[in-house]
């Protein structure tokens, strides 16, 4: 994603332009008249389009100590850490979440892009502003070779070329929110593509997020 220094230039740009996040009522507000309960009894939360605008930011948001929550669900894996603070990231934390969204399948792991770990903090970052305090699901993180034309050969989305091959991409949810709004927040970072894969039943669809050139599409 942008450097630090870019991040900075644009919050005192939106700062000084009054452009600041929704307050935390309206924005609960909103929420508490959009929650859906299917038949599974799973909330489902629809905010209008504009309310995840990760464009419409204060500064804070973008300088304050980094801390990811993520659930493996494949491996059972859960993890809180604090990868990057004043700046840099923490090298231990790092080498954890590089662990964390390692080809499970594969038992093989491969330095993760941190341009995909800013994305996976910034979106659950951005949902915890308004109440929506949840661990982040990574579905797939890095996909050796085999494992990634295995899919293929199973019938599973997954191109030839993937970004999950070189740890830029992951496939994630986080409970609460429908495709729709986490990749519309996704999206909404303007860093790489985005794909939402649109699922029925109790745990729904998933957001695919890469480090790659702008683009969005639906699996």
């Amino acid at each position: 994603m942008a450097s630090r220094r870019d991040f900075l230039h644009q919050g005192l740009r939106l700062t000084a332009l009054g452009l600041v996040a929704v307050p935390l009522a309206q924005a609960e507000a909103a929420r508490a008249g959009r929650d859906q309960v299917d038949a599974a009894g799973t909330t489902e939360l629809e905010p209008p389009p504009d309310l995840f605008d990760a464009q419409v930011v204060d500064i804070d948001f973008w300088v304050k100590p980094r801390t990811l929550s993520l659930i493996r669900p494949q491996s059972g894996e859960r993890t809180s850490v604090l990868y990057w603070k004043d700046g840099e990231v923490i090298d231990s934390a790092y080498q954890e979440l590089c662990h964390l969204l390692r080809d499970v399948n594969g038992k093989a792991s491969i330095a993760i892009d941190p341009k995909l770990l800013e994305t996976l903090w910034a979106s659950q970052a951005f949902v915890a502003r308004y109440g929506l305090d949840r661990p982040l699901e990574i579905l797939s993180g890095y996909r050796t070779p085999a494992s990634n034309n295995r899919l293929i050969e199973q019938g599973v989305p997954a191109a030839r070329q993937s970004l999950h091959m070189s740890g830029k991409a992951a496939d994630v949810r986080i409970a609460g929110l429908t495709e729709e709004v986490l990749g519309g927040l996704v999206k909404s970072f303007r860093q790489g593509g985005v794909g939402f894969y649109y699922r029925s039943g109790p745990k729904g669809g998933w957001i695919h997020t890469d480090t790659g050139l702008n683009r969005t599409w639906k699996g």
